[in-house]
């Protein structure tokens, strides 16, 4: 894999947690407006919200604002751009687990060959929204969250760094996760960095399929557009975050429906009988213990459901996901919910929410049933990616997000 060093745009030590913020797809605009403080980076990736009334996302006046607000902050000193080209270490923590990635500048090539792989689809749309932000800030404002297969002295580098150099930031946000951060300065690591990734067959996209979209073809239109064009230039780059696939950790992601397809309750867990084992088990939380094992809410009970064999393929990269199970044997089979893309009568829930909010949900009278679903592992999303298959919607949920604002990318 081509990676490089670039020279950051980062707030400066004390202004860190200020500016740093929750990603731009994360929050509603109105969550943005009501978290953002006076230098938050939310005025410049959800721009909508320097107006009263909040105002069209897709408006001429908001992406104004966005660049405005974004030759502000490095005019106030909010962020400033480092002297010098390096890689730099960000680390997370949560729920006292901390994972270390490397910050760095991954290739458009390796996105336009495949050799970044992913595994979800991306919607044009949303891809050509990110692309107005890259394009009209000639930058990268927000990281792209990649894993890679572990290589043991990368991670001995990092170890050492983590031990013998102060962090350039180190704080815990809001939500209680801790942000660390280091800069490399030691050219030589730097070069020894780059070495060592030029053997790393591939990157899996974890987190940010449309931004990597985004960001890689801003890339491409930049090269069209220089008559010059050598492929060194810092276009041909865009900002990431690249973990080790042993430390990241894939949490749940859950599901609601808004109707029996009208059953009645007797006759939707007997249609369930057939291709489940279920298990009531009262009012008390149950979470679902391995794969092919789900747990459901309905009528104020939960109940265990375990797929009986014969019903999955586990041979299958993708037979073998819950999402699919769930989806060919209840959503189509029973509830004929459609397209769950577009679907209207179902909704997702990150299990960074916990399987309460799924309670409440029901509870409420919005939803009639919910499913809450055991983890997919990174092993899964590499053989899905490896074999250029494609998980269904809403399969993955990584947390803790990658911070916005802690290092910028400028694309020239």
């Amino acid at each position: 894999m081509k990676i490089k060093p670039f020279a950051g745009v980062r707030p400066p030590k004390e202004l860190a947690s200020e500016v740093a913020s929750r990603p731009y797809d994360v929050l509603n605009s109105e969550e943005a407006k009501n978290e953002a403080g006076e230098k938050s980076l939310l005025h410049i990736i959800k721009p909508e919200i320097d107006f009263d009334p909040i105002a069209d996302e897709h408006e001429q006046k908001t992406y104004d604002k966005a660049v405005e607000n974004f030759k502000k902050w490095q005019d106030n000193g909010w962020l400033v751009q480092d002297e010098k080209e390096m890689y730099y270490i960000y680390a997370q923590t949560m729920d006292g687990r901390t994972q270390y990635g490397l910050v760095a500048a991954a290739n458009v090539d390796d996105y336009m060959t495949g050799k970044i792989k992913k595994h979800e689809l991306t919607r044009k749309d949303k891809e050509d929204d990110r692309m107005i932000h890259v394009r009209i800030q000639n930058a990268n404002l927000e990281p792209v969250f990649f894993a890679y297969p572990d290589v043991d002295e990368m991670n001995k580098i990092v170890e050492n760094i983590v031990k013998t150099q102060e962090p350039e930031y180190d704080y815990v946000a809001e939500d209680g996760f801790g942000h660390t951060f280091w800069k490399i300065e030691d050219d030589a690591i730097n070069a020894r960095i780059t070495e060592i990734f030029a053997n790393v067959p591939a990157f899996y996209v974890a987190d940010g399929h449309h931004r990597t979209a985004a960001a890689a073809r801003v890339g491409a239109e930049k090269r069209e557009q220089n008559p010059n064009h050598t492929g060194n230039e810092e276009y041909n780059y865009f900002l990431a975050v690249i973990f080790p696939e042993s430390q990241l950790k894939v949490i749940d992601y859950n599901r609601v429906v808004k109707d029996l397809n009208g059953l009645s309750k007797e006759e939707f867990l007997s249609k369930l009988s057939e291709s489940f084992d279920v298990v009531e088990q009262g009012a008390e939380i149950y979470h679902p213990t391995k794969l092919h094992n789900f747990a459901m809410y309905l009528d104020g009970k939960w109940y265990s459901l375990t797929a009986k064999a014969g019903t999955y393929n586990d041979n299958d990269p993708i037979g073998v996901l819950d999402v699919t199970v769930l989806s060919n044997l209840v959503f189509d089979k029973i509830l004929n919910l459609g397209d769950l893309r577009t679907s209207k009568r179902i909704d997702f829930v990150g299990g960074i929410r916990g399987l309460g909010e799924l309670q409440k949900r029901v509870d409420s009278g919005e939803m009639a049933v919910a499913f809450a679903l055991y983890p997919v592992t990174m092993r899964q999303i590499i053989d899905i990616a490896d074999t250029g298959n494609i998980m269904p919607p809403k399969t993955t949920w990584f947390e803790p997000k990658l911070r916005s604002g802690l290092v910028i990318h400028k694309l020239s």
